[in-house]
């Protein structure tokens, strides 16, 4: 094989690794792209999961009576909420 073959060789060779490269990119960033959909979809997913419990534990304390554990929970969650609020409250007026 002449010089001039081996280096045709080597030129087509570097052009089909090219041409990979920049496919293998255009792939990752599509990649990036949809994992980076998939988070956002996953935190909205949490998000609604949060408040559907939240309904199901109001519905829940408010169709039937509380036990002793239920009531406490219950309290406790109605002052978290009451904190956050005044937190809000707080930085709205500054």
């Amino acid at each position: 094989m002449s010089v001039d073959q081996q280096f045709n060789a080597v030129q087509e060779k570097l052009q089909l690794l090219l041409k990979q490269h920049n496919r293998l990119k255009r792939e990752n960033e599509q990649l990036r792209q949809l994992l980076q959909e998939q988070k956002e979809q996953q935190g909205l997913s949490l998000q609604l999961i949060e408040q559907l419990e939240q309904q199901v534990a109001i519905l829940k304390y408010a169709t039937t009576e509380m036990n002793e554990i239920d009531r406490k929970e219950f309290e406790r969650k109605i002052n978290q909420f009451l904190k956050e609020i005044d937190k809000c409250i707080a930085f709205l007026s500054q």
